[in-house]
């Protein structure tokens, strides 16, 4: 009888750490995990943007990147870096969301993970008329994971079916076992003037031209466009850099 018994509790606890193995919260373990395989990097990224009735020439910067989270930026002129989530790690960009869970219709046997969380509002700064707004503008995101080298190739921000923003990276191996990313597109698809001004001024302090951004329709689409090259990784950068 305590033979069968332990047979039973052994058979269950192996089905519990089978589950947490593949939870959400051990998924976004792995990919944390992943970011933080590499301990410093220096990368060159050209960026582009094409954005209707407005066109600027693509803006070079040479980044200089140091865990945990050491971040230097050079380039011409003012300008910050668009976010696609690269230099800011997993579980940071996850705790700007809740409820985070499988989306529908999830295939176990994909090479591929897709996982939906309720968007935390106060984690775009944006500026809401009044409680009411607040209460009723409800994004959602999905995130697409690499299931075999752990890393997110795409998120997508959406108001019930409507996508607004979407974040596509593509990687590969630099450096012979490096997976890094080698291309990232931000696109834009934003029809509610809640978020209008703040992608508008996203966008502007990036090039460097906040203050003379004059895309005048409310609505803003386009595409940002980030082309990595000339990785030099784990090779060492000095506490000094970050301080210049």
């Amino acid at each position: 009888m305590k033979t069968k018994f332990y047979l039973i509790l052994f058979i269950s606890t192996v089905i519990l750490l089978a589950n947490n193995s593949n939870s959400p919260l051990e998924i976004i373990k792995k990919t944390e995990n992943q970011f933080r395989s590499v301990d410093n990097y220096q990368v060159n990224m050209l960026i582009s943007i094409a954005v209707p009735a407005f066109r600027m020439p693509k803006k070079k910067y040479q980044v200089f990147f140091k865990q945990p989270d050491k971040v230097k930026i050079k380039s011409k002129g003012f300008g910050l870096l668009p976010k696609t989530g690269m230099f800011t790690s997993p579980k940071e960009n996850f705790n700007n969301l809740t409820n985070i869970r499988f989306a529908d219709g999830y295939d176990k046997n994909s090479d591929q993970i897709k996982l939906v969380g309720d968007l935390i509002v106060d984690s775009l700064a944006l500026e809401m008329p009044n409680d009411y707004a607040r209460l009723t503008f409800k994004p959602t995101v999905d995130v697409i994971i690499d299931k075999k080298n752990w890393v997110i190739t795409r998120v997508m921000t959406k108001i019930d079916t409507l996508k607004i923003m979407e974040i596509n990276n593509t990687y590969d191996f630099v450096s012979g076992s490096y997976y890094m990313p080698v291309k990232s597109t931000v696109e834009y698809f934003v029809k509610d003037a809640r978020l209008t001004k703040w992608i508008k001024k996203d966008i502007g302090a990036i090039m460097g031209n906040q203050k003379n951004m004059n895309i005048e329709d409310d609505m803003v689409r386009g595409i940002i466009s980030v082309e990595y090259s000339k990785y030099k990784i784990n090779k060492g950068i000095e506490d000094s850099i970050f301080n210049e």
